[in-house]
């Protein structure tokens, strides 16, 4: 059986050595997880370090756990950021979540012009902070070490100032001429945009090819914008051979 991923303090670490884990993870551990002595337990930060234990003792909200391995992870060597647009309903919720548990390294909600839901406001932080929420559940369950950090929305205007930033930005795009899985993905630092469900209107299409990103489609299926990153990230992890 695998052992459940939790986030808490891991500071400090050893081997041999006993820490706590407490508050809203430890009170989902033992209400919702009903972990028990002797099982086994993943703790981490969220920055790339694991730490491997037993449950030592339960207490009514929370844990002690005995530590058995402290592991620092090394950061991928591809890094994915989606670009994503926000869609009505939970649609881009859930492209957020899939994209975590596939290894996407971080998240950039796009306030596209044709997107439905709107972020302006207090709608801002709440939005960002809901999709953190998610990115960390997501993270949780697929048991990485790395949280993906969900930036401030962007406009179309921002993203094109972020192309400077990345060395391949990859716009989906239905009508575009080259595949996804033609491309030379040697890039280390690769932005994946993904439009609304009404799709990347055609001036926003011209801004982003000015500005250097790059127009690929998916084929011949039309995705819903709540799965075409997460197909776009499946093929590039396939081209680098994460999955041999």
């Amino acid at each position: 059986m695998v052992e459940p991923l939790f986030k808490g303090n891991v500071a400090g670490a050893v081997a041999g050595a006993e820490i706590a884990l407490t508050g809203s993870e430890g009170k989902h551990a033992v209400a919702v997880r009903r972990m028990r002595v002797g099982e086994g337990i993943q703790l981490t930060d969220g920055l790339g370090k694991r730490v491997r234990g037993n449950v030592s003792a339960v207490e009514q909200n929370s844990l002690m756990i005995r530590v058995t391995d402290v592991i620092d992870e090394s950061e991928p060597s591809a890094k994915l950021t989606l670009i994503q647009a926000l869609a009505k309903g939970d649609r881009d919720e859930l492209a957020v979540q899939a994209a975590t548990e596939l290894g996407a390294w971080q998240i950039i909600p796009w306030q596209a012009e044709r997107s439905i839901s709107r972020w302006d406001g207090p709608k801002i932080s709440k939005g960002v902070d809901r999709w953190q929420v998610i990115v960390a559940e997501a993270a949780k369950q697929s048991l990485r070490v790395f949280e993906p950090n969900v930036q401030l929305p962007v406009s179309t205007k921002q993203i094109c100032e972020l192309v400077k930033d990345f060395d391949l930005i990859l716009v989906l795009d239905p009508t575009a001429a080259a595949g996804l899985g033609s491309q030379d993905f040697s890039a280390q630092n690769i932005a994946i945009v993904v439009g609304p469900e009404g799709g990347i209107s055609d001036h926003e299409l011209q801004f982003l090819a000015d500005a250097g990103a790059r127009r690929v489609n998916l084929g011949a299926p039309i995705l819903r914008t709540s799965t075409a990153g997460v197909a776009a990230i499946s093929v590039i992890l396939a081209k680098l051979g994460y999955w041999n």
